[in-house]
């Protein structure tokens, strides 16, 4: 695995809201499968799918993509990427963009983008990507993880809080965080190494415990808007009927 950038699909099958969600079943394909096809769009040089069960191993196999079974002790996403960077010895400077396993209709434009950005940046550990926030509800909602950076793009902050506070009022530039990361597997494995820090306990974002070790974030706006997650029953339905609406077919 050399040259280009790896794309990692962490899934695990107990979710505490939706149970087994990388199996359910969207146009008559396991979710999982159709954020495979996607990422593979991306122009990753290999894709992977990353999980803790037999069953997700099972499914991934009849479509045909790789999959690594990983331990069911992590607490994450990024700890199960970390675990394959260890496993297949990955170069130090290797780009490795975390691809969320609960959007069946994640950009590929946005995958490779937020490789890019990763990749133009050396001094950079993560590159991540924002979008802008239009409504107050949003500003204020805990499950909107707003982002606050310099000029430059570097980020200073995240949170689950309004940020930044507008003590004058009114709805100030924001950006949400999208959830899609790229690192560097040197610094994969460091953050993951580290135990979770004050921040990240408070505010239940890991992303906290890098900036806290003192590795650096770049962000940048996506080229292309979020794409809806499945967390619950309700999300799945929406996503069937878009998928029936627009005849959505495999990349």
């Amino acid at each position: 695995m050399t040259g280009g950038f790896i794309a990692v699909i962490p899934a695990r099958y107990a979710s505490t809201r939706l149970p087994g969600k990388p199996l359910k079943d969207i146009a008559g394909k396991p979710m999982i499968e159709w954020v495979y096809r996607q990422t593979l769009s991306s122009g990753a040089s290999d894709v992977i799918v990353a999980t803790d069960d037999e069953r997700i191993a099972a499914a991934c196999r009849k479509f045909g993509a790789p999959v690594e079974l990983t331990s069911p002790e992590h607490p994450s996403g990024t700890d199960r990427i970390a675990e394959l960077a260890r496993r297949f010895g990955w170069d130090d400077q290797q780009i490795v963009v975390n691809v969320q396993g609960d959007e069946p209709l994640i950009s590929p434009l946005s995958i490779a983008q937020v490789a890019r950005l990763l990749a133009w940046r050396a001094e950079a550990t993560i590159a991540t990507l924002v979008a802008p926030l239009g409504a107050e509800s949003e500003f204020r909602d805990p499950n909107v993880v707003k982002v606050v950076t310099d000029r430059e793009g570097w980020a200073l902050y995240f949170s689950r809080a309004p940020i930044p506070w507008p003590r004058d009022g009114g709805l100030p530039l924001v950006r949400r965080h999208m959830g899609l990361y790229a690192y560097r597997a040197g610094g994969l494995n460091s953050i993951t190494a580290a135990p979770p820090c004050a921040l990240e306990e408070a505010e239940k974002l890991e992303q906290l415990r890098a900036l806290w070790l003192g590795h650096r974030i770049i962000v940048a706006d996506a080229v292309e808007p979020p794409s809806p997650a499945v967390d619950t029953e309700q999300d799945l339905e929406k996503i069937r009927q878009l998928f029936e609406r627009v005849a959505v077919k495999p990349r």
